[in-house]
């Protein structure tokens, strides 16, 4: 019972941008036996199957109750809601600044976080052709559409599994949080179409849903290909992965402004407005310090 609780803070995690499921999982105490289950998941499956289950189960649970809400906000209160999301992301950096002192600085190591940088806003740059809407893809119609799902699956796990990492973030960077979320939200929605008799509603709601087959399928793949390395990665050189991680981190920021905040900005802007971001900022920023805090003691 007590790791579908703690599943069910990740899956929230998860949600919400910048906020990194990683992250919780350190902070709940899961995240080394996490990696060692998905490493060692072959060589004893049962006894893998039985610690990973109730924790999916309660992150899944946790993805449910709070996407409709997180979506809402976004919609609704964009400036807020991205300044808070800002926020978080950068109560992260101190976290990663620790990893960063690990390691004897050496000249090519600022190389790293330019690196990061140039891969998720060239990431960036490659998503701004599609469609401006928040939901990038409102249903699976074709193999282009299952496509990108399995890449925004692999895409955003993968990256995910590194401590710090907001896989929320991610699928923002190519413009898919919108579409995995909103494709989750319909899920309640077909479940009270069937229960209601209203069956064409929830066949056309399960066009939505079927998107996420696809992620998962590609999440799947992601996890297994990357969690050994990560695991290796991060167990001999963890802080150089964190200098690539705060190039990532600093593309992310940018990202945020520039698809949340910047496009809902008013034409004339006034002082309370700049107070109002700038509130929200800080708040993000000590909430994501207090959740980190448990690891930072370690």
């Amino acid at each position: 019972m007590i790791n579908i609780i703690k599943g069910f803070l990740i899956g929230i995690a998860l949600v919400i941008p910048g906020l990194s499921g990683s992250i919780f999982a350190v902070i709940v105490g899961l995240y080394e036996p996490l990696i060692k289950a998905i490493n060692n998941f072959r060589k004893a499956p049962k006894q893998q199957l039985k610690f990973l289950t109730p924790i999916g189960i309660g992150a899944v649970i946790g993805i449910i109750v709070s996407t409709k809400v997180v979506l809402w906000l976004s919609q609704r209160f964009p400036i807020p809601a991205y300044a808070f999301f800002l926020g978080l992301v950068l109560g992260i950096l101190p976290f990663i600044w620790k990893k960063m002192r690990l390691v004897t600085f050496r000249w090519w190591l600022p190389l790293l976080p330019v690196f990061g940088f140039i891969l998720i806003m060239g990431l960036t740059l490659l998503g701004s052709g599609h469609s401006e809407s928040y939901i990038q893809i409102s249903a699976l119609h074709n193999v282009q559409d299952f496509g990108q799902m399995l890449f925004a699956g692999g895409f955003a796990v993968a990256l995910m599994l590194i401590p710090g990492i907001s896989g929320s973030i991610m699928l923002m960077v190519i413009g898919q949080y919108g579409t995995i979320y909103n494709a989750v939200g319909k899920s309640t929605n077909v479940l009270k179409h069937i229960l209601g008799g209203n069956f064409v509603a929830a066949q056309q709601d399960l066009k939505s849903v079927a998107l996420i087959l696809p992620f998962m399928i590609g999440a799947l793949i992601g996890t297994i290909l990357v969690a050994k390395l990560m695991h290796y990665l991060l167990a001999h050189f963890e802080g150089q992965v964190y200098y690539g991680v705060l190039g990532v981190v600093i593309a992310a920021s940018v990202t945020l402004w520039q698809s949340g905040i910047q496009p809902a900005l008013p034409v004339n802007l006034t002082l309370s407005t700049y107070l109002w971001i700038g509130v929200m900022i800080i708040i993000g920023v000590l909430a994501t310090i207090f959740l980190d805090k448990p690891d930072n003691d370690s």
